[in-house]
């Protein structure tokens, strides 16, 4: 697996596209863990399983739990890149209650407040156009389980290559991706800023 970055903390690396991103047999941690000779591995944020991109993780209990301090008070940016179909807005904010089916395993865009409901925010800016689809770079406000993936498909700009949200048709891999990374290192507070580009393959070269 391809580190970004790795000190006395953390390590930042790039999660390969269908693997876990949660501590069990396959996952990041255990993968890392073997790469890196690590006791310890932990960690702080989730990917969804098909999408790759940047992912950090804490070397031990104190680096994660003030990690996760900064996500819960907005202080760890998380910027994606997604192709979906149709044209978007040059800009804009997406803000939702979302649900979740638990049977199905779907997250759906809930009527009105109730148990399990959670607000969903995201903005987004448009980067280009092309063949009907839109590059889009969104900065997640809250981490709800598939939030991207359903907050744009509830506005019918499903994402390509999304199995579960999108269209049939798509032979390509799901075009969402974990794009930058910023935060304060958790020992000394130095502002920490990661980006990778998305994978040299269609639908990323049509932009």
């Amino acid at each position: 697996m391809q580190i970004v970055y790795e000190d006395a903390a953390l390590v930042v690396c790039l999660k390969p596209p269908g693997v876990l991103s949660t501590d069990e047999p396959g996952g990041v941690p255990e993968l890392l863990r073997e790469q890196l000779g690590l006791r310890e591995l932990r960690t702080v944020h989730r990917l969804d399983r098909v999408v790759g991109g940047l992912m950090a993780l804490a070397k031990s209990a104190q680096t994660a739990s003030e990690l996760s301090r900064q996500i819960r008070e907005g202080g760890f940016e998380k910027r994606y890149l997604a192709v979906v179909h149709g044209l978007t807005e040059k800009r804009g904010e997406l803000r939702d209650l979302l649900a979740r089916d638990r049977v199905r395993c779907l997250t759906y865009v809930a009527d009105a407040p109730g148990k399990g409901v959670q607000e969903a925010v995201l903005r987004f800016e448009t980067l280009g156009y092309a063949e009907g689809l839109s590059l889009v770079r969104i900065e997640l406000l809250t981490g709800r389980t598939h939030q991207i993936r359903c907050q744009f498909s509830a506005r019918g700009l499903p994402l390509v290559g999304d199995r579960k949200y999108g269209l049939p048709g798509d032979e390509c891999a799901i075009a969402l991706w974990s794009h930058e990374l910023a935060f304060a290192h958790p020992g000394d507070g130095r502002a920490l800023r990661f980006t990778a580009p998305p994978p040299a393959e269609r639908p990323w070269t049509l932009f």
